[in-house]
């Protein structure tokens, strides 16, 4: 489970092979001992929690980069390397 960006202490993954447990393109993110899946298409959290400042910075983190996320998808998907994604500043 790669790392693929990290800000305000949050840390975020993206699994390989990972595309039948939600069925959709998603990401983990981690904050501290919390964690939530959010779907990348919209946003939204499938599993998990975060304080809800942090999340609503993955949300705006995700909106900025959906079509570089949309890219690591396709890759992990494969089990390919992913490529890193600029943090939110």
């Amino acid at each position: 489970m790669p790392a693929i960006s990290m800000f305000y202490g949050i840390v975020i993954y993206m699994y390989f092979f990972h595309d039948e447990r939600h069925n959709s393109p998603h990401i983990h993110a981690k904050f501290q001992s919390e964690e939530a899946v959010f779907s990348i298409e919209d946003g939204a959290i499938l599993t998990g929690t975060l304080p809800i400042k942090k999340a609503r910075l993955v949300q705006a983190w995700i909106e900025i980069h959906r079509e570089s996320l949309m890219a690591d998808w396709t890759l992990a998907v494969k089990g390919e390397t992913l490529f890193p994604i600029e943090p939110l500043r």
